[in-house]
């Protein structure tokens, strides 16, 4: 009788979920195959079998928001990066690949902000303005 050989060694996905609890508030949540895997901020190691797998993040806060989704490839041994950055305003969706990315909806949020302080500084003073 022949024995099996050993299993291949194991991949490892490193999902890296950019933010902190101090800005952003919600951790995101990460599947890997549809499965629900638990992480943190920053990097996360997730030992895999060789092979292709899926991964997926959203963000929950009264809706989901956020989604976003990469295929990976995993040999034998294999560390394989993956970066999640939730978008700062709940109607976009994230973003996700094999580099940092950029945090979605930054420059939008930031006009909106600009916007506001125009409106609550300009109204008084144009209301100052007006009555001198």
């Amino acid at each position: 009788m022949t024995s099996q050989p050993p299993p291949p060694p194991p991949g490892y996905l490193r999902v890296n979920v950019q933010g902190n609890r101090l800005l952003t508030m919600i951790t995101p949540s990460v599947q890997v195959n549809g499965y629900p895997v638990p992480m943190r901020f920053g990097p996360n190691v997730v030992p895999m079998p060789p092979g292709v797998h899926t991964v997926s993040a959203h963000a929950q806060w009264m809706w989901r928001y956020g989604q976003a989704s990469q295929q990976v490839q995993l040999a034998p041994g294999q560390t394989v990066d993956v970066f999640y950055a939730a978008p700062v305003l709940t109607f976009m969706s994230g973003a996700m690949g094999f580099t940092k990315q950029r945090v979605p909806g930054m420059l939008a949020f930031v006009l909106l902000l600009v916007v506001l302080l125009l409106v609550v500084i300009g109204l008084p003073v144009a209301v100052i303005l007006a009555t001198a």
